[in-house]
């Protein structure tokens, strides 16, 4: 089949949305150390490692002849252009972090980033959080991001303060029962 009839889209940058959430403008990317760390061997392993694989096999897929329905080609040359996107997209939030080491934060007795809370609901339910960087959520372990409603309705809250918070169910008062920082050779 002659060329003019294929579609050949390798030059094409998909501009799909990453998994990770955006952030909103003019708001700066704090991140824990542990987080940047993360995203930076992250990135440090699809540059080194991933990328020069998937490369290989797109080079050996290449070199079998015709590309238009050569699987590996076709799922090498798609599997590079979401490596690429990660990159960019990682690339862009570690050049935009601000690293935030809650272990040196001095004012211990208030809710800052980098905090483990533990807090008790309108529901009598007690819950445990650490509020971390929008790129190291994590609901299983207790991660939630800064921008989050319930961080931010207990930002600068101290331990016995009781907060308003807008859930989906509607306004929920929370009462504060501990704060605790990482220690500062732990962090």
């Amino acid at each position: 089949m002659s060329k003019a009839f294929t579609k050949e889209t390798d030059d094409v940058d998909d501009d799909l949305p990453d998994d990770a959430p955006s952030l909103p403008t003019g708001v700066k990317n704090y991140v824990t150390p542990q987080g940047f760390a993360r995203l930076r061997e992250e990135m440090l392993t699809l540059m080194n490692t991933e990328r020069p694989e998937v490369v290989k096999i797109v080079a050996w897929a290449a070199a079998n002849g015709d590309r238009s329905e050569n699987g590996d080609y076709l799922y090498g040359k798609k599997r590079l252009r979401e490596i690429d996107r990660r990159i960019r997209f990682l690339s862009k939030r570690l050049e935009h972090a601000e690293v935030v080491d809650a272990s040196k934060q001095p004012r211990r007795d208030q809710i800052f980033f980098g905090a483990t809370v533990t807090y008790v609901n309108g529901r009598d339910e007690e819950h445990t959080i650490t509020i971390v960087g929008a790129d190291e959520v994590d609901l299983e372990r207790g991660h939630v991001s800064w921008l989050s409603p319930i961080a931010r309705a207990l930002l600068k809250a101290q331990e016995g303060d009781t907060v308003q918070v807008r859930t989906p169910a509607g306004l929920d008062n929370i009462e504060v029962l501990a704060i605790r920082y990482p220690d500062a050779g732990k962090a």
